[in-house]
């Protein structure tokens, strides 16, 4: 059988897969609460910290829309005309043209001009969030995070390049099998070695205190089930005001880390609700569920990307006689770009199922739900998270429910426990 038969054959058999796993391991059903019920929430916010909270975001909506719209455009500058194919050539020329330091150097070239030109608009968002108090860095503090990510983006990305174009060169006619299992294979992997390998890049862990706090938490797992290795403290203050907590790592990397901000802005039992609902990740397998969904996908985005190369339309725009030569890499840009924009809002929605399942085990775990209310107005208020966001916005992109939503929850968990 033909290659693309049995890559067509692959491809079913994924997207069954990934449909069957997502039907069976995403909470759909849960609705959000009553919207009055979400409005007696929002009553509970001082009319000008809504006020505020709505400016802020009024403020970074154009940054967030105008992104997208420029890194969409950049995409398909590069990828829809010989741009990116020439931009990698001459990032090989200096090395003979050979096909890996095509493959490597050009691939960066790409990804960086993208960076380079979007920049500004991350330099306006971070005055924006630095003059609403939300940051808490110096322009050199940040500058330093931003080379820190795009080192650790320009090794991950030269050894994702590195082996995918080596599979191409060597396996021009099964690359797409070989292709779909590593790319399974590194979303598994980073799910274990990212929390414990570029974590520590961006921010400084220490352990917890010995304290009432660190032994509740440590309780509370215990009465959850869900083992953990320790409790971090993460230094987030030197960068933002924002407070925050959750539970890192799969198996044996496992821990509670919560910033050092949420130590100081909140109380005690607030800490202990929002671990309540990061622990019920780890109790229903969310990060594993995300790990599955997210190999599942990748072995269909490559496997695609296998079947999109024989659109001659497509490689003729681009400049290019295959998607799997290196020359491409414009045009990989600009169809993943796409497909992400596509597939951003479902992979929202599902999201916010997982969200309020934990934030169901939350009130389950520690049967308070007064505290836990107050844990999301504190996140609200300290975030300046926006409570009740535009409703076509919240649906397209949010990944958690909104406060109030949340709020309102809470409310309906208490009349049912009564």
């Amino acid at each position: 059988m033909a290659p693309r038969l049995w890559a067509g054959g692959a491809l079913i058999v994924l997207l069954v897969a990934l449909i069957g796993f997502a039907a069976v391991a995403v909470p759909w059903h849960r609705a959000p609460a009553p919207r009055a019920d979400q409005l007696a929430a929002l009553g509970q916010f001082p009319a000008d910290q809504v006020a505020r909270s709505r400016a802020f975001h009024a403020e970074l909506r154009p940054l967030s829309y105008a992104g997208m719209l420029l890194g969409l455009l950049i995409a398909l500058a590069l990828g829809l005309t010989p741009l990116g194919a020439r931009l990698v050539e001459l990032a090989g020329r200096p090395f003979g043209d050979h096909w890996l330091a095509r493959a490597v150097l050009g691939g960066l070239a790409v990804v960086f001009v993208a960076e380079l030109l979007t920049l500004p608009l991350a330099i306006w968002r971070h005055t924006v969030v630095v003059r609403y108090g939300i940051s808490t860095q110096t322009w050199g503090g940040w500058a330093v995070d931003l080379l820190k990510s795009f080192g650790v983006g320009a090794v991950l990305g030269g050894v994702v390049l590195a082996a995918f174009f080596t599979v191409t060169h060597f396996a021009p006619r099964w690359w797409w099998a070989f292709g779909a299992a590593g790319a399974a294979g590194l979303v598994v992997l980073l799910s274990f070695v990212l929390p414990v390998v570029v974590e520590p890049i961006f921010n400084r862990f220490t352990p917890m205190a010995d304290g009432p706090l660190r032994s509740e938490l440590l309780a509370l797992a215990e009465r959850d089930g869900v083992p953990v290795k320790d409790v971090l403290v993460a230094d987030a203050s030197r960068r933002t005001r924002a407070v925050n907590a959750y539970v890192s790592g799969l198996g044996p990397t496992r821990r509670i880390v919560v910033y050092d901000t949420m130590l100081t802005e909140a109380t005690p039992g607030e800490v202990v609700s929002v671990t309540a609902h990061e622990l019920g990740h780890a109790k229903d397998n969310d990060v594993l569920t995300g790990t599955v969904m997210g190999a599942l996908g990748s072995a269909v985005a490559v496997i695609v990307l296998y079947l999109l190369g024989s659109w001659t339309g497509l490689l003729r725009l681009a400049g290019v006689e295959s998607i799997a030569e290196p020359r491409a890499i414009g045009l990989l840009l600009a169809v993943t770009t796409v497909a992400g924009l596509i597939a951003g809002p479902a992979q929202s929605f599902v999201s916010r199922r997982v969200e309020a399942r934990a934030d169901s085990h939350a009130l389950e775990l520690t049967g308070d739900p007064a505290t836990f209310e107050a844990m999301q107005r504190r996140l609200g208020t300290v975030n300046l998270a926006d409570p009740d966001p535009p409703s076509w916005e919240h649906a397209m992109f949010a990944s958690h429910p909104s406060t109030v939503q949340r709020m309102a929850a809470a409310r309906a968990w208490a009349q049912g426990a009564r």
